[in-house]
């Protein structure tokens, strides 16, 4: 889809009476208002790392490593290969609740294999929307087919705030300048 800038009307102050006319002629506010942010967004803010685990890795381990690093989820690599992530609610919903043991099963028998993966250039809504759909909280980024990172429902809700935001302020902006 094309992203087109949102034009703003303002009074147009005639140069002689200096009072507003009839005409309000159409101008541009400002050229990122109404533009859909992207994934590559998000990792102009969040920083580039990669906590991964091999498949062989025990489920008790990769939850060791979540909770040192306060993540809810890792990604599983086997060479340098993206073979899916494991999250909190993998462990949850197929290990806690099959009555499985934390430290005997592998993150390979767990982890989520079958996410939508999405690239840089992909739109924050479209993420948003597929995340919504398959019910999940994180996907995969990839930059020319190779694993660049991983986005979460969190990534998504605050560069969508940000956003907001932004555009909030330029609007104010804008009608202060036009006063």
């Amino acid at each position: 889809s094309v992203n087109h800038p949102i034009i703003l009307s303002r009074p147009y102050f005639h140069p002689v009476y200096q009072k507003k006319s009839l005409i309000y002629p159409t101008t541009i506010a400002h050229s990122k208002i109404g533009f859909m942010k992207k994934v590559a967004d998000i990792f102009r803010h969040k920083e580039r790392k990669i906590t991964a685990v091999t498949p062989a890795t025990s489920v008790l381990e990769a939850l060791r490593i979540m909770s040192i690093q306060n993540i809810g989820s890792v990604m599983v690599m086997d060479n340098q290969e993206y073979q899916g992530i494991m999250t909190e609610r993998d462990y949850s919903r197929k290990v806690v609740l099959k009555g499985k043991s934390s430290t005997d099963t592998p993150v390979s028998e767990i982890m989520s294999n079958d996410l939508p993966a999405v690239n840089l250039e992909d739109s924050i809504e479209h993420c948003m929307q597929l995340m919504a759909d398959k019910n999940i909280r994180y996907l995969p980024v990839f930059e020319n087919d190779k694993i660049f990172g991983i986005v979460s429902i969190h990534d998504l809700i605050r560069e969508t705030i940000q956003h907001q935001q932004e555009t909030i302020s330029q609007l104010k902006d804008y009608l202060h300048a036009s006063m």
